[in-house]
């Protein structure tokens, strides 16, 4: 997985979008916070906006506890927001409850990281590409033309060979391709990817991605991947935005923010990525320290604990995500 995505300009309305997405958790008191009253919350995620627009492709890296899941999960409505919302269309759907909901379950679909757990092990592979036909009511008599699409989308065919067997009688790549499958009968115009290939053998990675890749380009879906790898984000997406610790540090093209990072947190992630690439700097930026604890002070950029260039200011004043060139954003007092 070496060449990029091609770039791609489009200007279409998000399919979905996150308008100042938080989420905090409750975290267990302290004696300190009991003394002072005080209830501590994990920072999960804070403040994070996006859109997804159809027939591209946006990537959200970080490493873990970074909060992208989380964004990603409160995208979907499986997680609800401390505060912010989710647009599908022109439509808050954070404030829809049942039924309500349906068309948009049906229109924003999750590929699962890991296969083997993402399908039920007494269903045959037939029975998990109908079932979310049956609770999305969808007519029974589109059953059997929709699930064919879908297996010779994902490149399982003849489906007869695949449909009647269970998930144990298949490899991890097969399984994969079901699962993409199961994510595109329901027609989506938008599919979320949680680390899709991380599961899989190195060999078989680039096919599931380059499948992905061509049922965006052929559906013309919106797409959203999660991962904490730098080199599968710039194989695949045109657009992507840097989490640390809740908060988006940089976002843009991803091909410039790959060869020329702003923040620093984005320098150390691509020095940490190995390329054949004797033209490029890979000087690495040496970072202090793990990550800090969630229920830290909301003051101050949060990238500061660590940080080799952080002075007294960055303590008191949070950087904004402030334009520093056409597409592109950053937080940081230097970039």
């Amino acid at each position: 997985m070496t060449a990029p995505a091609p770039p791609r300009v489009t200007e279409a309305a998000p399919v979905i979008a996150g308008e100042g997405l938080v989420k905090h958790y409750p975290a267990p008191r302290r004696a300190a916070d009991i003394l002072r009253g005080h209830r501590p919350v994990l920072r999960a995620v804070e403040g994070v906006t996006l859109a997804l627009r159809p027939g591209a492709a946006f990537g959200i890296v970080g490493e873990s506890g970074c909060g992208k899941t989380t964004t990603a999960r409160m995208l979907l409505r499986l997680e609800e927001p401390t505060a912010g919302r989710v647009l599908f269309g022109d439509q808050d759907v954070t404030r829809l409850e049942g039924a309500a909901l349906r068309p948009f379950r049906a229109a924003v679909q999750l590929v699962f990281q890991n296969p083997f757990d993402a399908i039920n092990p007494r269903f045959t592979i037939r029975r998990a590409l109908t079932e979310p036909l049956r609770n999305l009511g969808i007519p029974t008599a589109e059953h059997a033309d929709r699930v064919a699409a879908a297996m010779a989308r994902v490149r399982l065919t003849p489906a007869d060979a695949y449909l009647d067997r269970y998930p144990h009688e298949l490899s991890g790549g097969q399984l994969q391709r079901a699962v993409l499958a199961r994510a595109l009968v329901p027609g989506p115009r938008a599919i979320v990817a949680d680390e899709p290939v991380s599961m899989l053998d190195v060999s078989v990675r680039a096919g599931v991605l380059n499948l992905l890749r061509e049922a965006r380009d052929a559906l013309g879906l919106a797409a959203l991947y999660i991962s904490h790898d730098l080199a599968l984000i710039r194989y695949v997406c045109e657009t992507t935005a840097v989490m640390y610790l809740g908060s988006v540090v940089e976002d843009g093209p991803t091909a410039e923010i790959v060869a020329a990072p702003a923040h620093p947190y984005t320098r150390a992630l691509v020095a940490a990525v190995p390329v054949p690439r004797v033209d490029q700097s890979r000087a690495p930026l040496p970072i202090l320290g793990g990550l800090p604890d969630s229920r830290r002070d909301a003051r101050g950029c949060v990238f500061r604990a660590r940080c080799p260039m952080a002075v007294p200011r960055c303590a008191e004043e949070a950087p904004p995500l402030r334009p520093i060139a056409p597409g592109r954003r950053a937080a940081c007092h230097f970039a």
